[in-house]
């Protein structure tokens, strides 16, 4: 079945509205309006993102408020806690089909290439990129280099490396963290063929800053950004949405 990427596309380019940091995380990102998760699927629809990424247990019980605010819904199929140290590993907590259930549109599934788990990721990648792609939906894969096996190693290279193993293993779209060069990005673009590149927003960063970094990512290739803290933490997040947009679709 032909996969369906024009659902998260918009002109050929992409803003997903990036909430699963309540897991990764914990509740620490949160304040009284935006640890309400009705409230981030508003700034969604009102600021026009392309794609709404949470975890599965958020997608069931708010899923009328999702279907009706008609944001392209993306499930993020694995995830984990910082709680537990050592190498990074994180599991998978819900299957396509269920993803499927629940009105996503495309699914996401996060690799830690560099950790001495990283077969075991890779191995349960393989398998839903399998499945995904027979129903039709695209597969984002979160793309970071953790671990033991990445010391020592460039950030230019990591990154670069980060987004040919999402283009050798299937991904549709990589994301990845940018180190803010421009050169480097371009060359980790490259490095993707034609496996379409995002960037994390990574955490809240000065306004002026951000726009700044986004436009040099835009300029050398990238499909678009996967943003989550510097938009719904922001005193006026459809402000910031509007000046992201202008970037991506200038």
């Amino acid at each position: 079945m032909e996969v369906k990427l024009n659902k998260i596309l918009r002109k050929g380019k992409v803003l997903f509205l990036a909430y699963d940091q309540g897991l990764e995380h914990g509740p620490t990102d949160f304040n009284d309006k935006n640890v309400d998760p009705a409230y981030i699927i508003k700034i969604a629809k009102e600021g026009r993102y392309t794609g709404l990424v949470f975890q599965k247990g958020i997608a069931e019980k708010y899923n009328e408020e999702i279907r009706l605010s008609k944001v392209p819904l993306i499930v993020k199929l694995n995830g984990k806690t910082n709680l537990v140290g050592g190498e990074p590993v994180s599991g998978q907590l819900c299957t396509v089909d269920e993803a499927i259930g629940l009105g996503a549109v495309a699914v996401g599934y996060t690799i830690y290439i560099g950790s001495e788990h990283e077969e075991e990721m890779l191995s349960e990648f393989e398998d839903i990129q399998r499945k995904a792609h027979k129903k039709g939906l695209p597969v984002v894969c979160w793309i970071y280099p953790r671990g033991k096996g990445v010391s020592g190693k460039k950030k230019k290279d990591l990154m670069a490396y980060a987004t040919r193993v999402g283009l050798e293993i299937g991904a549709d779209v990589i994301k990845i963290q940018s180190n803010g060069k421009k050169d480097d990005l371009a060359w980790a673009v490259k490095s993707a063929g034609k496996t379409r590149v995002v960037i994390a927003g990574g955490k809240k960063k000065d306004e002026g800053d951000l726009i700044w970094e986004m436009r040099d990512a835009i300029d050398v290739g990238c499909a678009g950004f996967a943003i989550g803290r510097n938009v719904w933490q922001s005193k006026n997040p459809l402000r910031i949405s509007e000046k992201i947009r202008k970037v991506i679709w200038r």
